[in-house]
């Protein structure tokens, strides 16, 4: 229409400018401090044009090895995730703002938030050292990151759910348990399941990661097959794991719509 004067959304102030400016310059920056150049880059395709030569064929001859740590890794997921998941439901119970007093939910959502803080990996090096070498220091590190994931999405979704049940429940004096169980968890059942899916997902992937600092499962024999250059072995046990996170995935698929 005429004399309607429209504004250009892409129009960028002179702050967002400078900022973008600062960005780019930061990036540049950080090039050069961490030693980044193509003629290291190029240098490096070469050495990689090398390790696939030797990954290729892979070498399944200790499917014995293979099998064993495939089993163990599967195992430290599955109790893991089961664990992770109870302990997940009564943390992000508490952790719920709209049901529990802040001398209840602060607490639990400190206990959440040291949980996210360090990487399983961390953790993993600190259970190894504490229990000992194996998988029970691969579940401890999987418990700790499954309560950090699940009680913080499940405490966020019961403080999204309409409390018109909750009062109607309470309406007609059913206690506490009973307000949980027939007013709070059919709202947040299915997104619970989804969010419990997607941890044992994960836990499948960092079953095998948590190994690397010697916390059982396929992770141990790949750090040392790569120690002992037994690149041909290390394409086996990739290959291996790429499967179990395909069986994982299907499983999560096989729950979810059991659930819906």
């Amino acid at each position: 229409m005429a004399g309607v004067t429209r504004s250009n959304p892409f129009r960028q102030s002179p702050a967002a400018r400078l900022g973008w400016l600062a960005v780019a310059a930061y990036v540049i920056y950080g090039f050069g401090a961490m030693d980044l150049n193509w003629a290291r880059f190029v240098d490096g395709l070469g050495h990689g044009a090398r390790l696939l030569d030797r990954m290729f064929p892979p070498n399944f001859d200790r499917w014995e090895i293979l099998l064993h740590d495939l089993i163990e890794s599967l195992q430290i997921a599955v109790i893991a995730s089961v664990a992770g998941i109870f302990i997940s439901l009564f943390v992000g119970l508490l952790a719920a703002r709209n049901l529990m007093p802040a001398l209840v939910t602060s607490p639990a959502r400190v206990l959440i938030a040291v949980c996210r803080t360090f990487h399983p990996v961390i953790i993993a090096i600190l259970f190894v050292k504490a229990v000992g070498f194996g998988a029970l220091a691969g579940i401890l590190t999987l418990v700790v990151a499954s309560v950090g994931f699940i009680a913080k999405l499940f405490a966020e979704a019961i403080e999204e759910i309409s409390l018109k049940q909750v009062e109607a429940i309470r309406a007609t004096g059913a206690g506490f348990v009973s307000v949980i169980l027939f007013a709070v968890l059919p709202q947040v059942f299915s997104r619970f399941i989804g969010f419990s899916t997607y941890q044992l997902d994960s836990n499948l992937r960092n079953s095998t990661m948590v190994g690397l600092v010697g916390a059982g499962g396929l992770g141990g024999t790949l750090f040392a097959a790569f120690q002992r250059f037994d690149y041909d072995f290390v394409t086996a046990i990739l290959l291996t794991i790429i499967a179990l996170i395909l069986v994982g995935e299907a499983l999560s698929n096989a729950v979810r719509r059991v659930f819906q």
